[in-house]
């Protein structure tokens, strides 16, 4: 009935917005005095609060001056007859300019958009305007414009209180309800952000707007793309977003990256910094300010080069890096923006994990067999044939990776007449992933090597010599693997802004074609392929997302938006035959034989949410929002037979409804943003095999997440400020598991699996709070921030909860000091950073290794394998693969920095 009710308001609202649309233009006054009315936004559409609007007549000079509403609105009336110039300004944003006739008795209603490059600016201009220090000092903050759970990392975060080789995911890991981990150390490796037991795959990250992800799955790689040094500030918003919110997976949230403002005063910098791990990082940067007469053309430039051994054993790695940011200005009504950014990453990150055994040792809950070499992280002991340092050779010879990547794109921004705002931005940007690494098994027992030798130490055999362990035989060797797509898109906007609203429509569109193997190699015959593949396969996708949505302001205090968007995707399919691992040799085992395959996926994506401005510095928000996943390339993953065997059902898109209310408060000493929420989400992909050896695909059941989330920052005095967040809440199954009976001999009866209750969805904390103490004045930043990540649980795949996470925190301190003067040295810094402060160790993920239960179910007759089960958890021994937190880290900095004199 809800669902109903809501159905009916939202016709309701779409059909008086249409109404609202055929009257929305300006009406003649008939009074003899002239009035001009306005809106004032981003280039975005956002409004702006704070915004000063200066009207001269031509002949007779300065009329008067104004300031914009708390909805962005303005009016200046009893104007005479004549041609006045309208100039409005807002600190943070360039000055624009537009020129009105008025007649006696006329109303002219105008929207003016300023320029900005982000919305660091918006929040700062906010800031300013309400008077709240609490605001202009917060590391992090909510704006009063806010639809949803959101949070800004500023720059000044990224750029004093995080690690100075720190990535995107890092600099999250301090928001509400938010945890990153990342083994090998800040910013030396691959992380992984969760939120709301949301995992990467599960939400959106874009860069100034455009979506970047992997297109195997929608994950990212946050070593290969957007490093600190790109960054000029995070918009974190913890839902799918409105309509206009694009992407492959608006399920969870969107990480929305922005790339630096340009600024508008010359200076170059220089940076060293060295610290643990044998960590080396130099970066060079270049503002241009304006470099032509004119003063249209401005860019920025920056390189670097970061080196480091890294936390565990053997994972070193390389890294060269370096983007480019320009701004032409073709008129005062149209902005060009072009961004280039360069990765060439070299890692030689083991494919191995340490185990709980050679960690700790057997313990009282669980036994270790075998002897095992202690724990040094990736090393092992290895036989080969050259054995006289064997965990080098395999290990620091046959693991690494080969990761260039490059992301571009050219943004047109323009103000057309009739209050109308167009926004272009075709992109392309390519991830080549060449990765070789010895796909060797650790022996921890008496094991036969090529039919004579036995070994009772922890142990490796050549590649391709017979390794018998309990009766089965096997043939270790190295793995050829690579991963190379490249990318070609556009999103665009078109906005049409009046004092009803701002009307908003546009398109993400996106090609890409993808090349992906996985060969047997010998890593000691220069890695020699063999014939057939683990996999080897070509795909093409298409996505494309029409939007459209409408802010409309229902009173000077209340804008209510609603739209949807068209969420469709394709994917064409290219399999060679293979060894079985995948889809087998096709009846011919010809490697050059190949199968086709292909499907799509469409969902209707509708949002509606409102912002209520109780006072100038206070606002309340409800939103309610739908969001997708895209189902991943494994789908098509299956035994195929000679002519192969076309997908007879696919997988049914992951689907989420996102409920949430907050507030957003900011006085002069204190802001606080809080917010409820409550999800009813699809899980991830699982499969079982039918009686003829195809799988079936479905989701596992479905899941509610809710909880409650704020975040404070609270100005006591001298530049000193308290930053404080806390989540709770619970994310667990519930509801029964349905599957469609898929084979030709069932007559089409569901299979039907109940769901277990109370088991949590894995990787979800029961709570998280995160403290944080900064000192900013007088050129110095100084920042110390903890976060503790509560209980959660480890899965195996399935919804067991075999492994309970305990409790861990992990604190991080920032000095840094910066020369602050009009002088040749301004922006020059000292930073001295630290990483888990108090050098803990603990567990973080467990990767378990062991068999899942599973039980039999049948349909109509027919026997099915079930992997879930209500039989309990997995009691776990020592062959569980763990990750902990990595040891302290400690960086000195220093950016010298050079600026003509002013």
């Amino acid at each position: 009935m809800t669902h109903i009710k809501l159905y009916r308001w939202s016709v309701a609202l779409l059909l008086t917005l249409c109404s609202l649309l055929l009257f929305a233009t300006p009406l003649n006054a008939q009074a003899t005095g002239a009035t001009i009315i306005g809106t004032v936004t981003d280039s975005k559409g956002a409004v702006l609060q704070n915004a000063t609007i200066s009207v001269n007549n031509e002949s007779s000079g300065n009329v008067g001056s104004t300031k914009v509403d708390a909805q962005g609105h303005f009016s200046l009336s009893s104007l005479i007859p004549g041609r006045y110039t309208v100039e409005v300004s807002a600190p943070g944003f360039d000055l624009n300019r537009r020129t009105v006739q008025l007649t006696a008795g006329q109303d002219q209603d105008i929207a003016i958009a300023l320029n900005i490059g982000g919305v660091s600016q918006q929040v700062t201009v906010q800031a300013n305007s309400l008077g709240s220090i609490a605001a202009a000092l917060a590391p992090m903050d909510a704006s009063l414009e806010a639809t949803s759970a959101r949070t800004y990392i500023s720059p000044t975060f990224i750029q004093n209180f995080t690690s100075p080789v720190a990535d995107y995911g890092e600099a999250v890991a301090m928001a509400p309800g938010t945890f990153t981990l990342n083994g090998n150390g800040v910013g030396l490796g691959q992380s992984n952000t969760y939120f709301r037991g949301f995992p990467d795959g599960n939400y959106d990250i874009d860069f100034d707007g455009i979506p970047f992800y992997d297109t195997n799955t929608p994950s990212h790689h946050s070593w290969a793309f957007f490093p600190a040094q790109f960054l000029g500030g995070i918009d974190f918003d913890r839902s799918p977003g409105t309509a206009s919110t694009v992407g492959p997976t608006p399920f969870g949230g969107t990480i929305h990256l922005l790339s630096k403002d340009i600024s508008p005063v010359q200076n170059v910098r220089g940076q060293f910094a060295y610290g643990s791990f044998n960590t080396y990082l130099y970066d060079g940067q270049f503002d241009s300010a304006d470099v032509l007469p004119n003063k249209r053309l401005t860019f920025q430039l920056d390189v670097h080069h970061l080196q480091s051994d890294g936390y565990q054993t053997f994972n070193h790695q390389t890294r060269n890096g370096g983007d480019i940011k320009v701004q032409y200005k073709i008129s005062e009504k149209t902005t060009l923006t072009g961004f280039s950014g360069v990765i060439w990453l070299d890692a030689n990150t083991p494919n191995f994990s340490a185990t709980r055994c050679q960690m700790y040792g057997a313990a009282s809950d669980y036994a270790c067999t075998g002897a095992l070499a202690p724990f040094a992280n990736a090393g092992l002991n290895f036989l080969l044939t050259d054995n006289s340092d064997p965990v080098n050779f395999l290990n620091n010879q046959y693991n690494y990776y080969h990761v260039p990547t490059d992301f571009e794109y050219v943004g047109m921004h323009s103000e057309l007449g009739h209050n109308i705002v167009v926004d272009v931005k075709p992109y392309t940007y390519n991830y080549d992933n060449s990765e070789k690494y010895s796909n060797a098994t650790p022996i921890t027992e008496a094991t036969t090597i090529n039919g004579s030798k036995t070994y009772n130490s922890l142990a490796i055999a050549p590649c391709n010599v017979p390794v018998t362990k309990k009766g089965v035989t096997a043939i270790p060797c190295g793995v050829d693997k690579y991963n190379s797509y490249r990318k070609y898109g556009e999103t665009s906007t078109i906005s049409q802004i009046s004092k009803y609203g701002i009307l908003r429509a546009g398109l993400w569109y996106e090609w890409a074609a993808t090349s992906r193997h996985q060969f047997p190699s010998d890593p000691l015959k220069n890695w020699a392929d063999q014939a057939l593949s683990n996999f080897n396969e070509q795909f093409w996708t298409n996505s494309y997302q029409p939007y459209a949505e409408y802010q409309l302001h229902v009173t000077r205090s209340l804008n209510v938006t609603a739209g949807t968007k068209f969420a469709y995707y394709d994917i064409a399919t290219k399999q060679y035959a293979d060894n079985g691992k995948t889809i087998g040799g096709l009846g011919t085992n010809n490697p050059n034989s190949f199968i086709t395959n292909g499907g799509s996926y469409s969902a209707w994506l509708p949002s509606i949410d409102a912002n209520y401005r109780m006072k100038s510095n206070w606002s309340v928000y409800g939103q309610v929002a739908t969001g997708s996943v895209v189902p991943p390339s494994k789908v098509f993953d299956y035994a195929q037979g000679p002519s192969g065997t076309p997908v007879k059902t696919l997988p049914k898109q992951q689907r989420n409804t996102t409920y949430q209310a907050g507030t957003v408060l900011k006085l002069k000493r204190v802001t606080l943003d809080a917010d409820f929420y409550h999800i009813r989400f699809q899980n991830s992909y699982s499969s079982t095999l039918d009686p003829t050896g195809e799988p079936v695909y479905f989701l596992q059941p479905s899941s509610i997440t809710k909880g409650f989330e704020a975040e404070t920052n609270i100005y006591i005095a001298h530049g000193i400020s308290a930053y404080l967040n806390a989540s709770v809440g619970r994310a667990s199954y519930v509801g029964n598991l349905s599957v469609n009976c898929a084979p030709a001999n069932c007559t089409g009866a569901p299979i039907t699996v109940t769901a277990p209750s109370g088991l949590w969805v894995a990787n979800t904390p029961s709570d998280t709070e995160a403290e944080g103490v900064t000192y900013q004045r007088k050129g110095w930043d100084v920042g110390v921030f903890n976060k503790r990540i509560g209980t959660f649980y480890a899965d195996n795949g399935a919804y067991h909860n075999q492994a309970t996470i305990n409790p861990f925190n992990q604190t991080n301190a920032y000095f840094n000091y910066t020369i602050r003067t009009s002088g040749r040295f301004d922006q020059t810094k000292l930073r001295l950073s630290f990483n888990n402060l108090f050098d803990q160790h603990n567990i973080t993920g467990d990767s378990i290794t062991g068999t899942a239960l599973t039980q039999s179910i049948k349909a109509n007759g027919t026997s099915y394998t079930d992997p879930f089960t209500t039989a309990g958890p997995t009691p776990i021994g020592g062959g569980d693969n763990i990750s902990v937190l990595p040891g302290r880290s400690i960086m000195l900095a220093v950016t010298f920095g050079l600026s003509p004199k002013r």
